[in-house]
Parts: structure tokens; C-alpha cells; sequence
């Protein structure tokens, strides 16, 4: 066995084990459906998801839709826990209103793009083994647990309150973030439709600020969605609010930067603009390009 099937196989029982911990924790005190905890439900739905799709996709050996599921997870996990709970409330319809916007916006994106390019280059090496796929699959039910966390414990927890400064605070943080990854995310779209770019980096509009803006904005909207939930959590509820430190440790330290930037190296390493522009830009949080 390589060192990355045995990785694979030591993240699977790791990532579920922290699913049941967030499913647990973000259960205390949350309303129960036919005796059982309507939060925990919905984390088993989320997972249960994934495997199924996993299912035709190691068949035919694709990644195609893998980010589409992990989007319509999103939407089918938030639209359900509105649908089960008994009460729902000016916070609730916030909230799921966030993130429907923000997942169906972001899956449409990342669709058309695999579609356009046929590939994604982050599963060369891996869909062809069975464990390490299963692995990638798994870790995206994590990835939409621990980042729906703390919307999915507002929503599904009896505590009522009015919506407030937290909620107004938290949606300009969102709309924020969502316009940073959305202008980012166009702006590279535009870069790749032009021929003269062909096989060139983009450097220009945000990504003058940041090497992955995107990821900012991902990161900035989801401590927006933190903030909108917090006044209503009680307990280990609390435990929901590592949403958006999730989500920075993800993008920075495990599938999102360190891909993007080995790929990047590989590719234009070497070349003095690129070399320029690392050392100019930041990996994530925006500044204003320095020169010299």
C-alpha cells in the first residue's frame, strides 16, 4: 500500500469521526424529529449524499459532479431543515436564503467550468483508486457539515429571536464575501475566454490583490453566516461557529491554496513575471500591489 492510499484510508474513519462529533454537538438542545435529532438527521443526509453519487462516479471514473453534488447538498440539506422545523423565522429565511444564493450560484459556476475543461486536475491521481476517491467524497460531506454548521443549528433550534445587529452585521459580511468570490470568479472567466491569454496567469482586478480572492471571499461570507446564527446557539451548539475556521483551514492548508499553488509552480515556477507576482501578492487576504 502507497503512502496515499494509506492517508485515505486513515482520513475516512477521521472525517466521519469529526461528522458524528459535529452532529452530536450541534444536536444539543435542537428540535427532534420522530424522536430522533433533527440536526444529526440531516448530517447523515448530507453524507449519505455524497456516497451515493460516489457510487456512478467511481464507475465511470469521473469527478464531473462532484462539486454540482456538493452544491445541491447545500440546498437540499437547508431547504429540508426549514421544511422539518416547526417553527421558522425571520432568521431561519435569512439564513437559508444565503446560502441557497450562495451554493446555487457557486455550483452553476464550477459546472459549467468542469463541462468547458473536461477535467479537474485535483483528481488525476485518484479517481482511478477506489479508497482514495471514496475518501474525497467523504471529506466533501464533511466540508458541507462543518461549513453548514452553524446555519443548520439556527434554524433547527427552538430559540426564537428577532433578528438584530448581529443579523444586520452579518449579512453585510456575507454580501461582502459573496460579491469578492463572484467578481473573482468572473474576472478569471474572462481572463481564460481570451486567446491571448492562452497558457498565461491572471494577475489583473483582484487577483492583482490576492492569489486566490475567491477563497477570500469564501472565507469572509461564512463568518458572515457565523455571526447571523451566534445570538440563537446555546451549549455545545457553540461548537457550529468553527463554520468559517473550517473553512480557512480547508482552503489554506488542505485542498484549496497548497493544490493551486504546487499546480501553479509546476506551470509558470520559474518564469520572472510569475516569480514577481508571488512575490508581490498575497496568498489570500487583499492588499494593494506593492512595486520594487
Amino acid at each position: 500500500m502507497d503512502h496515499a492510499e494509506h492517508t485515505a484510508r486513515v482520513a475516512l474513519p477521521l472525517a466521519l469521526l469529526a461528522g458524528v462529533g459535529m452532529a452530536w454537538a450541534g444536536s444539543q438542545g435542537g428540535v427532534r424529529l420522530a424522536g430522533l435529532p433533527l440536526f444529526g438527521i440531516l448530517v447523515g443526509l448530507i453524507f449519505l449524499v455524497q456516497w451515493l453519487a460516489f457510487i456512478p462516479a467511481y464507475r465511470l471514473r469521473t469527478e464531473r459532479y462532484y462539486d454540482l453534488t456538493g452544491s445541491l447538498t447545500y440546498i437540499l440539506v437547508t431547504l429540508a431543515a426549514v421544511w422539518c422545523s416547526p417553527v421558522v423565522d425571520a432568521r431561519s429565511v435569512l439564513l437559508s436564503a444565503l446560502v441557497v444564493i450562495w451554493s446555487g450560484r457557486l455550483g452553476i459556476y464550477l459546472f459549467s467550468r468542469i463541462r468547458k475543461a473536461g477535467r479537474d486536475v485535483r483528481f488525476d491521481d485518484i479517481k482511478g483508486s477506489f479508497m482514495r476517491f471514496l475518501s474525497a467524497w467523504t471529506l466533501q460531506g464533511l466540508w458541507v457539515t462543518f461549513t453548514l454548521a452553524a446555519a443548520l443549528a439556527a434554524i433547527t433550534t427552538p430559540i426564537r429571536k428577532a433578528p438584530g445587529p448581529f443579523a444586520l452585521i452579518g449579512a453585510l459580511i456575507w454580501a461582502a464575501g459573496f460579491a469578492t468570490e463572484v467578481v473573482a470568479d468572473a474576472q478569471k472567466r474572462r481572463f481564460r475566454a481570451q486567446p491571448a491569454n492562452s497558457g498565461r496567469f491572471i494577475h489583473t482586478g483582484l487577483w492583482a490583490l490576492s492569489r486566490h480572492p475567491n477563497y477570500f471571499g469564501e472565507i469572509v461570507l461564512w463568518t458572515g453566516v457565523a455571526l447571523i446564527a451566534l445570538p440563537v446557539l446555546r451549549g455545545w451548539q457553540w461548537v457550529t461557529l468553527l463554520s468559517p475556521i473550517f473553512v480557512t483551514l480547508l482552503l489554506t492548508r488542505i485542498s484549496g491554496v497548497p493544490l493551486l499553488e504546487q499546480h501553479a509552480d509546476e506551470r509558470w515556477g520559474g518564469q520572472a513575471d510569475y516569480e514577481a507576482y508571488k512575490r508581490h501578492t498575497p496568498v489570500l487576504i487583499p492588499r494593494l500591489p506593492r512595486r520594487g
